[in-house]
């Protein structure tokens, strides 16, 4: 009998051991990159359901997900349409918040240059509950709109889908306000509203920074720029040597009253559009782009 026992003591010794093996890998296999897309909500948009972005058969919210997940790794464009639209991201490890690269912790990639900016607000996670699931708290990431009379947090706005092909898809906000989402004839898709959205509407709610955008001398339409703390935003957070990159801090981290967080790790990025605004000129919605999340303390 003891004999046995001792057997099953050793067997459960091993086994614990081999599992603690499989879960923790050395630092150096872990991927800079995230590797996993929990959900993709894009607002309606002109680049939403066309082909040429990689739109296929992409009818429900798991395909949405799948959808943009491969699209970042293959170093491809994700748009978060008009105000609201967002993706969560996460990676095989937790980011530390020790500010190893220049001072920044991570980096979003987008397609902006001078004077076309369309940024978006970025929220960041800590997996509290150790479930590996983004359920927990997120908190906004401080940037230099951040507290500014015109900056309008909890701000929502409620899209509608259209009955019809090629309509455009009106909206309404929050504050009182409406519009459309404009069909225009360069993206000749049937809907610019999600497929995969069956709801004849849906709201998405975030923080709305004030437009800058303006027309110069020439009445040449420019989308202006935000100082810094927004993904897809021509900013000073942007590194010489790094084109179209955002870099951001955890530190930059507040809680709902604007409080210090004080994390010291994350594990899951939010990435959400904060403009509401049409284009000049047929150019259509302002929409941040995606096209990078990158730990740069690895």
């Amino acid at each position: 009998m003891k004999n046995i026992l001792k057997l099953l003591v050793i067997c459960f010794l091993l086994a614990s051991c081999s599992k603690d093996e499989t879960i923790v890998k050395p630092k150096e296999e872990y991927s800079p990159y995230c590797n996993k897309i929990y959900e993709y909500k894009p607002a309606p948009g002109q680049w939403i359901n066309e082909t040429a972005s990689g739109f296929e058969n992409v009818t429900t919210a798991t395909a949405a997900a799948e959808y943009a997940e491969k699209r970042l790794k293959d170093s491809q464009y994700v748009s978060l349409g008009a105000f609201g639209g967002y993706l969560v991201a996460g990676f095989d490890h937790s980011i530390e918040n020790k500010g190893s690269f220049s001072g920044y912790d991570f980096s979003i990639k987008g397609n902006q240059f001078d004077n076309s900016s369309e940024p978006a607000v970025v929220w960041v996670m800590q997996d509290a509950n150790k479930n590996s699931l983004p359920d927990d708290v997120w908190y906004e990431l401080k940037g230099s709109e951040y507290g500014k009379l015109e900056t309008l947090a909890n701000y929502s706005v409620t899209y509608y889908k259209p009955q019809n092909p090629r309509e455009n898809v009106s909206w309404t906000d929050s504050k009182g306000n409406s519009g459309f989402i404009e069909i225009n004839t360069f993206h000749t898709q049937d809907y610019y509203y999600p497929l995969w959205i069956t709801e004849n509407s849906y709201t998405l709610t975030g923080v709305r920074l004030e437009p800058k955008d303006y027309t110069d001398s020439d009445n040449i339409y420019h989308t202006g720029n935000y100082d810094w703390g927004y993904a897809d935003n021509y900013g000073n957070d942007m590194l010489p040597d790094e084109r179209n990159k955002n870099f951001f801090k955890i530190s930059n981290a507040v809680k709902s009253d604007g409080s210090p967080a004080n994390l010291q790790q994350i594990d899951f990025i939010k990435i959400q559009n904060a403009l509401n605004r049409n284009g000049q000129g047929g150019t259509g919605e302002l929409s941040t782009e995606v096209l990078s999340i990158k730990d740069e303390n690895l």
